[in-house]
């Protein structure tokens, strides 16, 4: 579903954030990506979608690479929940904010209202619908983003430290929303044992570049590859 090649990008400052990094995601996968701050991640995220362009090196999504010709097509492919819930929560109405996407590009009407309902009540929001997404919690305008990127049904969804903020009954409700949805996952976190219980693969980074990769359990039980980039055990396995 996802290559990335060779991909390195500098910002304007002239910090290297990516370094030539190379991975690959199966269809239907549940990847997550780790590495301390600074290891470049959410400039990768970024670049999944569209919104940061490579500048050496590719990002191929569906057989499509991303670029300025195209960029719709990859955003359409690949829904991104950013870090901070607000900066994707922007109108008056918690039901506006689920249905803009839908509506900016001609959704069916009546489908996508039904999609929109079927959402909000899964995520404990139909009663919210007609509050401003200013007045919600914080885990409930995690969820009120979620649902906004889920109705636009992507082919891969993209989640950048979806349990900030979360208390605790809200970060395994999420756990177990993420785990029954039928796409293919790239989650990245700091929180490694909620990597544990939703990815099958982890991608170690370092310096912007992938150090490391291989099965969740097998990654995040190596004390010595996790401490060498930054990182420590789970904490379901600190005791161990």
């Amino acid at each position: 579903m996802i290559t990335v090649t060779g991909l390195a990008f500098t910002y304007p400052d002239g910090t290297r954030a990516l370094d030539g990094i190379g991975f690959h995601i199966m269809e239907g996968g549940s990847v997550g990506i780790v590495g301390s701050n600074g290891a470049g991640k959410s400039t990768l995220v970024n670049h999944l979608n569209g919104w940061f362009k490579p500048q050496e090196g590719s990002v191929v999504v569906n057989g499509i690479t991303s670029g300025r010709t195209n960029e719709e097509k990859i955003r359409k492919l690949v829904g991104l929940v950013f870090q901070n819930a607000d900066d994707q929560l922007f109108t008056a109405r918690v039901w506006d904010d689920v249905m803009f996407g839908p509506r900016n590009l001609g959704m069916d009407e009546q489908e996508s209202c039904e999609e929109a309902g079927r959402l909000l009540r899964d995520f404990g929001l139909w009663e919210l619908r007609d509050k401003p997404p200013a007045h919600l919690s914080q885990g409930q305008k995690h969820f009120a983003a979620l649902a906004a990127v889920l109705i636009m049904k992507p082919s891969v969804l993209v989640m950048d430290e979806p349990t900030a903020d979360l208390d605790p009954r809200n970060r395994r409700k999420l756990i177990g929303l993420v785990n029954r949805l039928p796409v293919t996952r790239v989650t990245v976190s700091h929180d490694l044992d909620f990597i544990w219980e939703t990815c099958t693969t982890v991608v170690v980074m370092n310096a912007g570049r992938a150090v490391a990769s291989g099965p969740a359990h097998e990654l995040l039980s190596d004390r010595e590859l996790l401490e060498r980039n930054g990182l420590e055990l789970p904490l379901r396995l600190q005791g161990a």
